[in-house]
């Protein structure tokens, strides 16, 4: 058939805009390790962003602390209308005026410094020091729970990629051996019956590829928003992370330091916190020494007959001394919540410990199993790899049936299935048994 000029036209349009498409295709694929994958969850994550803001109220809640040592300063203005005084006697006849200058200023400062208060300035100030640190060490255990969460996705993303690979060899292998069964057929070897179930087999493989299919299109959503990476970008795990040597270390390296992880010192900190919480109570029973002065400029000076409309400034320096007695019956019941507080705190630090210690001892247990189950699980990868062959070399030759080659061809495929998810379970326990430790 002779082909038009027109059609070479655009049958090279045609090759070169899917050449465009494949490479855009190609392009939108970013390949991630872990390393990178940690990087950009400190860098990006929406939580620990959350946690870091966290971090600067807390500071910034230390520096308005501080300004109780500052004292305090009040500088005053103000315009007034004075009225003409009335004189009255004692009956409320006979009544006077009396002129009175009728526009009136007055201008003052005054200072007042805090002294002394049982040092509830100093304990104040420990306090929010102590609530910046506790955000500090909730952001460090914000980000070894979000680091292994997005770990998490990462590996079930790999899972599901490596099953869709698996999938993709099966159903090769069975359109192969459809083939087979179909020249079994025309030759009258076969029945009409193993062209239908080889058929069938390959329809429930690609419906399940299409599963995982849409399963890895769910997952890549979820760790693009926990990446903090635009749409658009298709994530693949990087294949080298199963050739790394996870070889784990004895338990004990592991529980030395439990007393380091964050969530025992945040439990620390709260002891702490609730120590100072009862001195600051304490300090309400504790007289309040201060300084002040103050410097008064104001007109007219009423206080003369006739009324001058003259300015009159005066100044003061002192000390005070208060002292609120409602403090001694009022202030027991606050000390006693606070100690309530306190013995709460010393308990949640000793149950944090005890649960982290059998969290630790879990995760190392379940770690050591992940690596006997992949042990177990190659080896039945291999048998069924050979009892696939075996399988298929007696149905070429008529020795058995198609019922036990399919069954030969699903128990290779769970096999695969199981020893590649294996893998991937041996990295995550790794990483989890690290985060149960503090040493993420």
């Amino acid at each position: 058939m002779k082909i038009k000029p027109f059609s070479y036209l655009f049958l090279v349009i045609g090759l070169l805009f899917s050449d465009s498409l494949l490479f855009a295709q190609e392009a939108t694929q970013k390949k991630l390790s872990v390393e990178e994958l940690f990087s950009l969850v400190l860098e990006n994550n929406p939580t620990l962003s959350v946690s870091k803001a966290g971090i600067k109220i807390a500071k910034q809640n230390v520096e308005v602390a501080k300004n109780l040592q500052l004292p305090d300063l009040n500088l005053s203005a103000s315009a007034l209308y004075i009225g003409d005084g009335v004189l009255l006697d004692k009956d409320f006849s006979n009544s006077t005026t009396v002129k009175m200058p009728h526009f009136g200023n007055n201008y003052a400062l005054e200072a007042t410094q805090l002294i002394w208060k049982g040092g509830m300035v100093k304990h104040t100030i420990e306090a929010k020091s102590l609530q910046e640190d506790l955000a500090t060490l909730n952001y460090q255990f914000n980000e070894q729970n979000i680091k292994l969460l997005a770990l998490g996705y990462y590996l079930d993303l790999y899972k599901l990629q490596n099953q869709a690979s698996v999938y993709r060899k099966n159903i090769q292998l069975a359109e192969q051996r459809l083939q087979n069964i179909s020249r079994f057929y025309k030759e009258g070897m076969v029945t009409r019956n193993d062209v239908i179930r080889g058929e069938l087999q390959i329809s429930n493989l690609n419906l399940a590829l299409q599963v995982i299919e849409n399963n890895v299109q769910i997952l890549n959503k979820q760790l693009l928003v926990a990446l903090g990476l635009p749409e658009g970008i298709q994530l693949l795990a990087d294949e080298k992370l199963l050739q790394t040597n996870l070889e784990p270390s004895p338990l004990a390296f592991y529980q030395n330091d439990i007393d380091q992880h964050p969530s025992v010192l945040m439990s620390k900190k709260g002891v702490e916190l609730s120590e100072t919480a009862t001195k600051i109570t304490k300090t309400e029973r504790m007289p309040t020494l201060a300084a002040f002065a103050g410097n008064k400029l104001q007109r007219p000076i009423t206080t003369t007959s006739p009324a001058l409309d003259m300015y009159s400034n005066g100044w003061n320096v002192g000390l005070s001394l208060s002292y609120d007695i409602s403090s001694l019956y009022k202030s027991s019941k606050k000390i006693q919540a606070n100690r309530y507080e306190l013995e709460k705190a010393k308990a949640q630090e000793n149950e944090t410990e005890k649960m982290i210690e059998v969290a630790v001892n879990a995760a190392y247990i379940k770690y050591n199993e992940t690596r006997s189950q992949n042990s177990t699980l190659a080896k039945n990868k291999d048998l069924t790899e050979e009892n696939y062959r075996i399988m298929e070399s007696k149905y070429n030759n008529q020795l058995a049936i198609l019922l036990d080659m399919i069954d030969a061809s699903n128990a290779k495929l769970d096999a695969e299935l199981q020893y590649t998810n294996s893998e991937i379970n041996i990295v995550f326990a790794y990483y989890k048994l690290l985060k149960e430790s503090g040493k993420m």
